[in-house]
């Protein structure tokens, strides 16, 4: 009897700063098998003005590469494709339009990350591609971030990501492509100073050995090897040589190095700098090229979704604990919502196996970590901690639903508050906020008593909830009571509901 072969075509894209990166694998039985890498420079850093918005040709660039990669990933499953926005699409005020563009050209949602979650997925693309190698250190200079990471075997334990890069270091430092020992000397002083908050706290946390990954190490690397440094080991001393040499040439189009590609060459002063200032004040006495970064970061999570389930829920409970969060409650309050999101979800146009159910659920298990600083306006405590802490697992835009869910919990609805949203349509996050504000009445009573067991219905204009029990007010009346100040708060904002 012949053994069933499961086989699956998987991609994860890596929209950098300096370049847009693309890799395609297949997924055999348990095994990854690396297909093609494609790689396209888009230099959208470059494209950022002084009031941090795209200009048009930045994203014309970003588009016209996008537009090539679809073409590779035509009959690709959504859930099969990975795409992840970093630096330069945090930092563009105007990256909605980037992304609603971009769904013109490419059919897959665009996830922007935060840096920490950068940060994490570059360290699992090292991880996944170099033997074991006890603690590691490893380091991402990108084009408008740099990320360092600490960690063991998959788990990072120390992770940073500082605004320098090699595209804003060139712009900032390097302008007009000038190349002197005084430009370099700014250069690399910036990236101490921003170096010097972490260093003692990496110094004294150490690691068994250095890695470097993406664009800057790499051509570190190879200009290493062409100059006579066969084994590609990059070391303090070996840069600083190269620096010396970079200073030979007055202006960075005269520079004529073997083993430097074309595209890198604008950029590759600026990322030398930043190299050096923290291979200098992190000690490193060796650093290693590793092949793994971002995109393989995504790929092999991808491999396993339930791994990257397991690192939310581990996220979630984390930060639950940290905020003494009440999780017996919590926990009855995510049963209900998820049982109403499931009885108006086919009325709301949402799939079973849509990724909001899993927002929902940690929405609702996180919706009081706000009251370990107040009671009072508690809700708006809970959706600044959900949007601006870290939260290994989870995506830019994943970590904006659960702060805006938490926003909304209670309290008038201030709708003209409400943000926009890129992956998830405004109609289901407003079917959300509506579940996630009625599960929590329910359970309002903190008892050990059962709880009515509420029906939810809804239509395009009206939400209607029901019970079995006809005597439910008369025998619940402050539930009751809640329930009829909440009528009143969906009233004032134009909505519709009945019980």
């Amino acid at each position: 009897m012949n053994q069933r072969t499961d086989i699956r075509d998987i991609a994860a894209i890596d929209l950098g700063s300096n370049s847009f990166h693309m890799v395609v694998a297949k997924v055999v039985n348990q095994d990854l098998q690396l297909v093609s890498k494609h790689k396209q420079r888009v230099r959208l850093a470059s494209g950022l003005d002084s009031l941090y918005n795209l200009d048009h040709a930045s994203m014309a660039r970003g588009l016209e590469c996008l537009e090539m990669f679809a073409e590779r990933l035509s009959g690709f499953d959504e859930m099969n494709v990975r795409i992840a926005g970093t630096h330069t699409l945090r930092q563009a005020n105007n990256a909605h339009l980037f992304l609603q563009r971009a769904r013109e050209v490419i059919p897959f949602p665009i996830e922007i990350i935060p840096g920490q979650e950068e940060a994490r997925l570059i360290y699992q693309g090292v991880a996944h591609t170099q033997a074991d190698s006890g603690s590691k250190l490893v380091i991402d200079i990108g084009g408008g971030s740099t990320e360092m990471i600490i960690g063991s075997g998959f788990e990072p334990t120390l992770l940073t990501s500082k605004r320098m890069g090699c595209v804003s270091y060139t712009e900032h430092y390097f302008k007009n492509g000038k190349l002197s020992k005084k430009n370099f000397a700014k250069a690399i002083l910036s990236a101490e100073q921003k170096l010097e908050s972490i260093a003692s706290k990496y110094k004294k946390t150490g690691w068994d050995m250095t890695f470097g990954s993406s664009g800057t190490i790499k051509a570190v690397r190879e200009v290493l090897i062409e100059i006579g440094y066969e084994d590609g080991i990059i070391t303090l001393k070996r840069v600083e040589k190269l620096i010396e040499r970079l200073c030979e040439w007055n202006n960075i189009e005269q520079i004529k190095l073997e083993g430097l590609v074309l595209e890198r060459k604008p950029v590759f002063a600026a990322g030398v700098a930043i190299l050096f200032a923290i291979l200098k004040d992190l000690k490193i006495s060796q650093l290693h090229y590793s092949e793994g970064a971002l995109r393989e970061g995504l790929l092999y999570e991808m491999e396993d979704r339930f791994k990257r389930s397991d690192i939310r829920m581990r996220t979630t409970e984390n930060l639950a604990a940290k905020h003494f969060v009440d999780l017996e409650h919590a926990e009855k309050v995510k049963h209900q919502a998820v049982a109403f999101l499931q009885q108006v979800s086919r009325n709301l146009g949402l799939k079973q196996d849509s990724e909001l159910f899993d927002l929902l659920e940690w929405s609702a298990l996180l919706h009081e970590v706000g009251l370990s600083i107040s009671l009072q306006g508690f809700h708006k405590h809970s959706a600044y901690i959900l949007r601006h802490t870290n939260m290994p697992g989870f995506n830019q835009e994943q970590q904006r639903v659960l702060a805006t869910l938490a926003r909304f919990q209670r309290k008038a609805l201030k709708l003209q508050e409400l943000e926009e949203f890129s992956l998830f349509k405004q109609k289901h996050i407003l079917g959300l906020i509506k579940v996630l504000r009625l599960a929590i009445i329910a359970n309002g009573p903190r008892n050990d008593e059962v709880p009515v067991e509420f029906k939810l219905e809804c239509d395009e204009e009206h939400w209607t909830l029901s019970s079995t029990n006809p005597n439910w007010p008369e025998e619940n009346k402050l539930l009751f009571a809640d329930l009829s100040t909440e009528q009143e708060y969906w009233s004032s904002a134009g909505w519709s509901l009945r019980f």
